[in-house]
């Protein structure tokens, strides 16, 4: 079962996390729509979207979406900013779709949902022929190298889970994302795409999204006051108050046998 008090912080802050978590990129999106078919009309159900950063793009290539969020709060953020999505207010997991739909998706969340159950509902949620896409997010090497090797010491003084020997790896030696899916029967061979993308942070944009990540809010208070005091530290000392972050998001479609 997914860590249930860690799948359910992200609520504690929905305007911080409305603000500071980025979108997708539109290539992404492309692939998605090739790869799928969807398009004006079709039905889709998201699971955990926040609010809404994968969703609005979604919605652009006209699609229904049924977003369902565990979170109250952020359900109630993305409600106010895209009143023409379906928002329920639910785990995946204990919520019976109405009818059948073209596509399940989760964007960076599909980690989140209950492994024992998943494939079986989302196949049940789906139209025979249907698609489940998932998009993994995984921060790599690239953009502002050296401030990402030198930030691990600010990590091993303040966060205990810190791995001494765990060092970022370049995007070429990430191994594919993979899980019961791609074994079960009920879904056929996946298709995935990578893409990579760079944002650049000023201080206080890249704590805020610290703040978003639920290992960073499941800290003690104090240990996490101190280590994001390490980071104001060192960005603003010795970077100038900018770094860049490298994302790789790994778009993995898998079709209904």
């Amino acid at each position: 079962m997914a860590d249930q008090p860690l799948r359910a912080i992200f609520d504690g802050d929905s305007s911080l996390y409305d603000r500071a978590r980025p979108d997708y990129p539109a290539e992404l999106f492309a692939d998605l729509t090739e790869l799928t078919g969807l398009g004006p009309g079709s039905t889709v159900i998201e699971i955990g979207p926040g609010t809404g950063q994968a969703t609005r793009s979604l919605v652009s290539i006209g699609a229904e979406v049924t977003a369902v969020e565990l979170g109250s709060n952020l359900s109630d953020v993305l409600r106010e900013k895209l009143p023409e999505v379906q928002v329920v207010n639910a785990a995946f997991e204990d919520w019976t779709p109405p009818e059948r739909v073209d596509a399940v998706t989760a964007f960076t969340a599909w980690h989140w949902v209950d492994r024992d159950v998943r494939a079986e509902r989302v196949h049940t949620a789906l139209r025979t022929g249907g698609h489940l896409a998932t998009v993994a997010t995984s921060h790599v090497r690239g953009g502002t190298a050296d401030f990402f090797d030198r930030v691990q010491e600010c990590y091993l003084r303040w966060d205990p889970a810190t791995d001494p020997a765990e060092r970022l790896l370049p995007p070429e030696e990430i191994p594919p994302v993979t899980d019961e899916i791609d074994e079960s029967p009920l879904f056929g061979p996946a298709v995935r795409r990578r893409h990579l993308s760079d944002i650049t942070y000023r201080t206080e944009e890249y704590l805020a999204v610290l703040q978003t990540y639920s290992g960073h809010r499941a800290l003690d208070p104090d240990r996490r006051r101190g280590l994001l005091t390490c980071i104001t530290a060192l960005i603003d000392d010795s970077y100038d108050g900018v770094i860049t972050k490298t994302y790789l998001r790994e778009l993995r479609i898998a079709r209904t046998r």
